[in-house]
């Protein structure tokens, strides 16, 4: 392999993200908006709404954390400079309302998602689907099916209104307005996400979908989520987003919250496919009870920078734990990634699996945390970490962080790996007569298979030609 890639321009991967996820339709719809954020414009948002009093309060008090807070002092603050809060649009509305007749969406918007195979994925295999744009949620169905069973899911716009009971009682008790500077933004001013509870004993067999999608230069998108698995149940959600590329940063910080109650099954899947001007801030956190498994298959691609940390707290015995992550960092991108795992309880296992690709000078970091609690006995942990770089010039980091408080019959396990793609290998499948980039894309795909074969056919499919485009160049 050659060291050309670093005549590598990003306009080159853009001109087929442009393509197939970087366009943009009409922005006639932000005229007039105002940037910048203020009490007025959370008062604004919370008013268009016609939000309950107690969720205009939740909002106020945390843009006073907000204001409050300083950025991470553990991340290098370069990543912070390209924020600037004043410049931003904190609202946008596409639509006049929410729809649940695919035909009657605006074309402009309805354009956008056919593009994205949206409607063509639920209409496959989809139990439900949510649907995105800027601020708030345009489409949104459910099979009737399981409507029937008790199966609740909703705009997050929505559930305040019409379970405020539930909201209430689940809503930033696992993501504090407090916890951090961009939870505290969250708070103050989301708009959209989704709303999921699944009654006990109801299994979701096909997954519901979320897609996200910013459309307008030097917007703020801030979706929140609350998802309950009650007793016995079992649901997997999937999310994906996309975004145009443009000039100015866009900003991307939701804040999930999981619940799986006794002997539950709950999955979480996030492909993210960013457009390389996007901030991508994200706090996902999951709570796992009595014999609950929680699960996050979590997927970076894109983004000028991603801080992301999926965190299961295993609260009562017989709770499990798993995180399966990938980062693709390109040129001047930059993938913080990994995941927290916090036992509580005896007999609880977990597990953290993080791959990561770098390349054209991209930067992959894990950073993670394994925390056992005094009490904790009989728990079982590992962490593999992988890196694979493409290049000479390319970097990836680990920061793993390991405390044990409790010393009776505690097993953890970790282990970390960086390597370059070997030239042999290479070379090797070059002699069965497979191209020099097909051949590279084949270990690759090899190396990130762990996770796509986790994932529904068609998403597999399509991470694939993700990454067929993130690597395209990289051969010189």
């Amino acid at each position: 392999m050659s060291d050309a890639g670093a005549d590598f321009e990003i306009a080159d991967i853009n001109k087929d993200y442009e393509r197939l996820y970087g366009f943009h339709s009409g922005t006639e719809y932000m005229a007039g908006r105002e940037r910048g954020l203020s009490e007025e414009v959370i008062r604004e948002i919370s008013a268009i709404k016609e939000e309950p009093e107690w969720m205009l309060d939740f909002r106020l008090r945390a843009l006073a954390e907000f204001n409050a807070m300083p950025n991470p002092t553990w991340m290098d603050q370069s990543v912070f400079e390209d924020i600037d809060y004043a410049d931003l649009y904190y609202y946008a509305r596409a639509a006049d309302k929410k729809y649940n007749d695919w035909d009657e969406v605006p074309e402009n918007i309805k354009e956008t998602f056919d593009r994205l195979g949206v409607p063509e994925a639920e209409r496959k295999f989809l139990a439900g689907v949510s649907a995105q744009f800027e601020s708030e949620v345009v489409y949104h169905h459910i099979q009737e099916e399981l409507t029937k069973k008790g199966v609740v899911f909703l705009d997050f716009d929505t559930a305040v209104k019409e379970h405020t009971d539930l909201v209430q009682q689940y809503i930033a008790t696992l993501v504090p307005q407090s916890d951090n500077k961009f939870a505290a933004l969250n708070s103050a001013a989301w708009s959209g996400g989704s709303f999921v509870y699944v009654p006990p004993g109801v299994k979701v067999d096909i997954p519901l979908q979320a897609y996200f999608r910013i459309n307008a230069e030097s917007i703020g998108q801030f979706e929140r989520t609350i998802i309950i698995a009650d007793k016995g149940s079992s649901v997997h959600y999937i999310e994906g987003c996309t975004a145009p590329v443009y000039s100015k940063t866009a900003f991307h910080t939701g804040v999930i919250e999981l619940f799986a109650l006794e002997g539950s099954y709950l999955r979480y899947t996030t492909i993210q496919n960013w457009s390389n001007n996007v901030l991508n801030l994200v706090t996902q956190r999951a709570k796992a009870h009595k014999d609950a498994t929680v699960e996050w298959m979590d997927g970076n691609l894109g983004a000028k920078t991603t801080m992301k940390y999926p965190a299961v707290f295993l609260a009562e015995p017989g709770a499990r734990g798993r995180v399966l992550s990938i980062g693709y960092a390109n040129k001047g991108q930059r993938q913080d990634a990994g995941a927290k795992m916090i036992h509580a309880a005896p007999h609880t296992t977990s597990s953290i699996t993080a791959k990561s690709i770098s390349q054209n000078g991209g930067r992959s970091s894990y950073r993670g945390l394994v925390k056992v609690l005094k009490g904790a006995s009989h728990v079982k942990t590992d962490v593999e970490c992988d890196a694979l770089l493409l290049d000479d010039f390319s970097e990836s980091d680990t920061y793993p962080t390991i405390d044990v408080k409790e010393k009776n019959d505690v097993s953890v396990m970790h282990e970390a790996t960086v390597g370059k793609v070997s030239p042999e290998t290479v070379y090797y499948l070059m002699s069965r007569g497979i191209k020099e980039d097909d051949a590279l894309l084949m270990v690759v795909n090899g190396f990130l298979q762990e996770f796509t074969k986790e994932l529904p056919m068609e998403y597999a499919v399509e991470l694939n030609r993700l990454i067929e485009l993130e690597m395209e160049g990289s051969i010189g």
